[in-house]
C-alpha cells in the first residue's frame, strides 16, 4: 500500500520501508514521528485530506543538502560581483507503517517543522508631542 503526504510545502509519495529527504523536523535522530497530512492512501482520496490517516516513520539522521551556489553581478558599468551560497537544513526519515485509519489515537509526536525564532515584541512608539498635550489638558 502507498500513501502521498504533504510535508514541508512537498508532496512525496511513500510505502512502507522508504527513507525520505524532507524539510527540517523538529525530531532528534531515532524519534518516531508520525505525519497527520495524508492526501491519499491507496484508492482513497482525500478532499483535502484523508480523516483519520497517518504516516509514521522513524528519524535517521538531521543532515545538510548539497551547496547551492548564487552568482549576482551587476551589469554595465558597475564591477560589483557577489557569490552566495545555501546548504538546506533537512531530516532523513525511514517510512515504517502507513495507516489508513485510526491516526489519531496513536500517541506519537507529530512531525512539525522547526518553530521559528519568534521576534521579541517591538515596545510602543512615544506618544506625538500633541497627544501629550490633550491627555495633560484632560487631566
Amino acid at each position: 500500500m502507498f500513501a502521498v503526504l504533504k510535508t514541508g510545502g512537498k508532496q512525496y509519495k511513500v510505502a512502507s520501508g522508504d527513507v525520505l529527504r524532507v524539510e527540517k523536523l523538529a525530531a532528534n535522530a531515532g524519534d518516531t514521528v508520525q505525519f497527520n497530512e495524508i492526501l491519499m492512501v491507496g484508492d482513497v482520496i482525500g478532499a483535502p485530506v484523508v480523516a483519520g490517516a497517518a504516516v509514521q516513520a522513524t528519524v535517521i539522521d538531521q543532515i545538510k543538502g548539497e551547496k547551492t551556489i548564487n552568482f549576482v553581478r551587476r551589469r554595465r558599468k558597475h564591477s560589483s560581483k557577489r557569490t552566495k551560497g545555501h546548504r538546506q537544513k533537512l531530516t532523513l526519515v525511514r517510512v515504517t507503517e502507513i495507516l489508513s485509519s485510526g491516526g489519531e489515537s496513536t500517541g506519537v509526536m507529530a512531525a512539525v517543522g522547526k518553530a521559528p525564532a519568534v521576534a521579541p515584541e517591538v515596545a510602543a512608539p512615544a506618544p506625538k508631542k500633541a497627544a501629550r498635550k490633550a491627555a495633560a489638558t484632560k487631566e
